[in-house]
């Protein structure tokens, strides 16, 4: 439970973790590397555990030495239980890391968040492409590569930023060359290509809407940072931004930022970005964040969508919201209007009237983002607010309310009530 007395005005300064999404597929790729690697700037999340008790299963010994996460492979398995599948969304990434590196894999449908249809059609008839043999009985996927990986030519009806990775890992150590059309464009995938090129891969073209993979024999471990996470930066911008606080980010990629800074300017915010810093200056009363579309990236992430209607919901005057990618991704305005928020949604549209002051209430996270929008929410809300579903948030922030504790706010996790 996360206990919140606001309003707490924030300040100060604080880093940013290493990117949930983005170590995810990194711990995938490690299954296909010979040898130890080393992320650093791991983030310590409830999802990574998970990932980690995965390549556990699969017989790799994992250490964590504070932030650094060690991996040496000893693979003695290709099948991934259910238990650790349904855990989260991101274990079906695995998927391509597996059946590359033995020709064979089996696990069952993934779970996580419920934030709609999430299919893994996409992730399916891509691999299928690449010469894998699919086959799914009772939920579960069973797949072989009886003539190894072979390099082909991928057009994706959608860029999933899950497909392009799993693509990704398959072709990597494929026979020949792998092209993808229409390739997910996020950062993370760019993350994923330099640590596999580091580890001796060839992937060229990543970040862009077409990569192209020259497949090589074989990999081997290597070091690698983790890119920082750029929908914690904007959580913890939204955060500065209801509190009328000032803040500054350490450890950012302000190239990451920007297609997420048109509601804070928007706003009314100011943000000065600094080389691998970012301030933040809000002021007392927020403006509309006017229209807000989410969309692949480059475009406004839908992962931010959530915090950024928490300071859409006392902002003076009208914001529109449009979700094109999960269908339920307003599960968070419930618990805004339990505060106070004036919100209607209908179907992917929610509109937003901004009112002077939230009031503290007792209100329940349904999904990581829409969890942190609560949390978010709180900080500006007058009273005490009790936000549950804290297992969502731990899944992609690391000490949330310690580390908004550091900037000021009246905010403590507990077990029972304080």
């Amino acid at each position: 439970m996360i206990w919140i007395d606001g309003p707490a005005e924030l300040g100060g300064e604080i880093s940013v973790q290493g990117a949930k999404n983005s170590t995810l597929p990194l711990l995938a790729a490690a299954v296909l590397c010979k040898g130890q690697s080393v992320l650093h700037n791991c983030p310590d999340l409830t999802d990574v555990e998970t990932a980690v008790r995965i390549l556990e299963h699969l017989g790799c010994r994992c250490t964590r030495e504070g932030s650094d996460l060690i991996v040496d492979n000893a693979m003695v398995c290709c099948e991934v239980p259910q238990g650790l599948m349904q855990e989260m969304r991101s274990s079906i990434v695995f998927l391509g890391a597996i059946v590359s590196r033995c020709g064979e894999a089996r696990m069952c449908f993934p779970g996580g968040c419920e934030l709609g249809p999430r299919p893994i059609d996409l992730h399916i008839s891509a691999l299928q492409k690449l010469g894998v043999e699919i086959r799914e009985s009772g939920g579960c996927l069973s797949c072989q590569a009886p003539h190894g990986i072979q390099g082909a030519y991928v057009s994706l009806a959608f860029p999933s930023v899950g497909a392009t990775e799993n693509l990704m890992l398959a072709a990597v150590c494929a026979k020949g060359t792998t092209i993808i059309a229409n390739a997910a464009r996020e950062p993370e995938i760019s993350d994923l290509a330099a640590y596999l090129n580091r580890c001796g891969g060839r992937i060229y073209g990543a970040g862009e809407s077409c990569v192209i993979i020259d497949g090589v024999k074989e990999l081997f471990g290597a070091e690698h940072r983790v890119m920082p996470d750029r929908i914690v930066s904007a959580t913890y911008m939204a955060a500065a931004a209801v509190t009328g606080g000032s803040i500054t980010l350490r450890d950012v990629d302000n190239a990451h930022i920007l297609p997420m800074l048109a509601p804070f300017e928007e706003s009314g915010c100011e943000v000065r970005q600094m080389g691998g810093s970012l301030n933040i200056m809000a002021p007392r009363r927020l403006m509309p964040v006017k229209h807000i579309r989410t969309m692949p990236y480059p475009g406004f992430p839908t992962d931010a969508q959530p915090v950024v209607m928490s300071m859409a919901a006392v902002g003076r005057g009208t914001s529109i919201f449009v979700e094109n990618i999960f269908e339920n991704r307003y599960r968070h305005a419930e618990g805004l209007q339990r505060l106070g928020a004036n919100i209607k949604v209908e179907g992917k549209v929610a509109i937003v009237e901004g009112v002077e002051s939230l009031t503290g209430a007792p209100v329940q996270a349904a999904d990581l983002r829409g969890g942190a929008a609560l949390v978010v929410a709180g900080l500006a809300a007058h009273g005490r607010t009790q936000v549950g579903g804290v297992e969502y948030i731990r899944r992609g922030y690391e000490d949330l309310a310690g580390n908004l504790a550091s900037l000021g706010a009246r905010i403590i996790e507990t077990k029972d009530d304080p």
